[in-house]
């Protein structure tokens, strides 16, 4: 078998949603040298967000249909709210579905961000993040079926309170002047959630001003993608989860 000239420590397929701008640049800041990032979109024609984030689980073997016969080491869907949206007995069963049928595993933001919570023996949680109200709630239950303990939620304001892909408007700062506002009492962590808020400068930013530990959606991803093709430690760094991101982070 011939050595591939791109990606020759993984070739990594991602699905954000169609007009997300943040997840390709966060995660190719999080992926090591000689793993390629091969990029599908999760698109749906629904005006209603509720609507939308739905379809991004309808439409997602459309989304790894335009691979054709390119076969990805592993996917990520970095729609964390179309996780919430669904729950965890129709996230796994449809996306254990998806893998079957493809022959690679599919990883969830949501689920990487669980994974990284365990990993880092991690059981209450402050969360900041861009949504909705109706999504806030979602996430909050979300993560408490799955064991964590939400000890607050900061809601992140976005130019609409009524369309999410005002999120994608969002910069790092938005994030960093929310940290003032966010309740960290009781909390081990601080959790950014929404893969559309550029978020990963906040996390260096959230770590120096509460001393506890930061993570993402993307973040998680990339160290979720990196776990699957067993690059969890290509860097060294001050972050417990992941590393090389911070200087690569300059080059974005």
């Amino acid at each position: 078998m011939s050595v591939r000239d791109y990606g020759s420590k993984g070739r990594v397929g991602v699905a954000p949603p169609q007009a997300n701008p943040t997840v390709e640049p966060e995660i190719t800041a999080c992926l090591p040298p000689g793993v390629s990032m091969l990029v599908t979109r999760l698109t749906s024609q629904c005006a209603e967000p509720k609507d939308r984030m739905l379809a991004y689980v309808d439409n997602f073997d459309q989304a790894l249909q335009c691979y054709d016969t390119l076969k990805p080491d592993v996917v990520a869907f970095a729609c964390t709210a179309s996780s919430y949206m669904i729950g965890h007995e129709r996230e796994d069963r449809e996306f254990a579905a998806h893998a079957k049928k493809r022959g690679y595993p599919i990883i969830t933001g949501a689920k990487a961000i669980i994974a990284a919570l365990k990993h880092l023996g991690i059981k209450h949680i402050a969360i900041g993040a861009p949504y909705p109200t109706w999504t806030l709630d979602a996430c909050k239950i979300y993560y408490e079926q799955a064991g964590f303990k939400i000890t607050s939620i900061l809601q992140i304001e976005t130019a609409s309170s009524t369309d999410t892909r005002s999120i994608y408007e969002l910069t790092s700062a938005d994030a960093i002047a929310a940290l003032p506002r966010m309740d960290v009492k009781g909390a081990e962590c601080v959790l950014f959630t929404g893969s559309g808020m550029p978020s990963l400068r906040a996390l260096i930013a959230a770590e120096e001003q509460t001393g506890l530990p930061a993570l993402s959606t993307n973040l998680c991803l990339g160290w979720a993608l990196c776990s699957a093709l067993g690059l969890q430690q290509w860097a060294t760094g001050p972050h417990r989860l992941l590393n090389g991101w911070q200087d690569r982070l300059k080059l974005l």
